[in-house]
């Protein structure tokens, strides 16, 4: 049984209008279907707007779903409330993209570290400070930091904060929501280190959302592609990043720097603009950008379908028949 299946998930915003006009809804996340193992780092990769973000607050439900289901564990949690959202939510967490927007300046990494215990453990003042300590020198961090507020730190320093106040609870799962695409490259490759060295010692699984397939193929072990709400392309890490299947993946792993000019790849160049997610087009939603559409394409949306039988890589593109 898998850590986390999703099953024909949507999360839709009710778009307002006139009295006279159809109701419309922005598809930010519009069937999506996976599972999650236990200690896999699955990445998620999108241009932005392309609805990774949403998916990652739905699965820990700060987004309402309005249909699809959530396992975790193999529970329901997809209409928990309350309490017992509360209690569940001690085997998932969040980081989050701005590592300062997502700390309270008014308190210090203490306060911030110290409120989460009191929630998720029944740990005493004494039990609840050598956790502190010891999930900040996980991090990287010392003892004498917790004592210090938000603004004292630098933005890799607040993304350390926000990783140690993940694992507060000895979470199952993290889902990192472009923990790096705010930081130097010279931190993002420490934080994805420190990420990578926490899965090794504490056996989490990671969905890690990111933009850059570089970054995603250095720490996932699958990768799944999205565009306009829906997955397009999903398999092993190595085998998407090599032998990629779907126009628009190999539209983006044709953009990554390389530093060997000779082993660059054909540079893939899309026309036009991402289309409205309140008004997806007929038929494949890459079709008006893609540089290989043809008839089919514009009035039948493809199934996610194995690109050979019985194989875990998959594509959403009529090329494949």
């Amino acid at each position: 049984m898998p850590l986390l299946e999703v099953k024909n998930l949507k999360t839709w915003y009710p778009v307002k209008g006139s009295w006279f006009t159809k109701k419309k809804f922005v598809k930010a996340v519009d069937d999506v279907s996976f599972t999650l193992e236990q200690g896999e780092t699955l990445g998620l990769v999108g241009e932005s707007g392309c609805g990774k973000s949403t998916l990652g607050r739905t699965l820990v439900r700060l987004e309402a779903p309005v249909s699809g289901q959530i396992f975790f564990n193999g529970k329901d949690i997809t209409r928990l409330k309350g309490s017992d959202l509360r209690k569940a939510r001690t085997d998932f967490q969040m980081i989050f993209q701005d590592p300062y927007g997502s700390l309270n300046p008014r308190m210090s990494i203490y306060s911030a570290l110290d409120e989460v215990l009191k929630i998720h453990t029944k740990f005493d003042r004494n039990r609840r400070y050598d956790r502190m300590v010891e999930l900040i020198s996980m991090v990287g961090l010392r003892e004498e930091h917790l004592h210090r507020y938000p603004h004292q730190f630098s933005g890799g320093q607040r993304q350390r904060i926000g990783i140690a106040r993940a694992l507060a609870v000895e979470p199952k799962l993290i889902i990192a929501d472009e923990p790096v695409s705010a930081l130097d490259v010279s931190v993002q490759a420490q934080i994805i280190n420190l990420l990578i060295d926490i899965q090794k010692q504490t056996g989490i699984a990671l969905l890690f959302i990111a933009h850059d397939l570089a970054v995603v193929e250095h720490i996932s072990d699958n990768i799944m592609v999205m565009y306009l709400g829906k997955i397009v392309e999903k398999g092993d890490a190595e085998q998407v990043c090599l032998n990629p299947a779907h126009p628009y993946t190999k539209a983006l792993l044709s953009s990554v720097p390389v530093l060997n000019p000779s082993l660059r790849p054909e540079r893939v160049i899309l026309k036009g603009d991402v289309p409205s997610p309140i008004a997806p087009p007929d038929g494949c939603s890459f079709h008006p950008r893609c540089p290989e559409v043809f008839k089919l394409c514009q009035s039948s949306r493809p199934d996610l379908l194995p690109v050979k039988e019985k194989s875990q890589h998959c594509i959403a593109c009529h090329l494949k028949k």
